[in-house]
């Protein structure tokens, strides 16, 4: 299984949260399949790939102590084995920072990158 995690600070609130997870999942050609106020999660639209590689998001937001302030914490992983650095959910993991970077002013506390066989 490949997994991808990053976290981010965050000054908006849950409704302005929400429109960007929305934004940011359908240019990753997700889909929004959970939507809490603590738990979001967004799948890959089958017919392009191959099931077991179909990318899973999922973000858990976490309060701060500063009002309309959240980090954001994003999972991003799918049932293929790493055997590749360049794999589809590396790939889509590459996609949805750079539509962070060139679309957000989101500060990046932190990127992990974990490949689990």
């Amino acid at each position: 299984m490949a997994r991808y995690t990053c976290s981010y600070i965050v000054n908006l609130s849950l409704e302005e949260m929400k429109t960007c997870l929305k934004d940011i999942f359908t240019n990753c050609n997700c889909n929004l399949l959970y939507d809490t106020s603590d738990y979001f999660m967004a799948r890959e639209t089958p017919g392009q790939i191959h099931f077991s590689r179909l990318v899973t998001i999922e973000v858990l937001p976490d309060n701060l102590n500063q009002p309309n302030q959240l980090r954001l914490n994003f999972v991003v992983k799918n049932e293929e084995l790493p055997l590749q650095v360049n794999n589809h959910c590396h790939q889509i993991f590459d996609l949805m920072q750079r539509i962070i970077a060139e679309n957000y002013q989101w500060e990046l506390e932190n990127n992990l990158i974990k490949e689990t066989n």
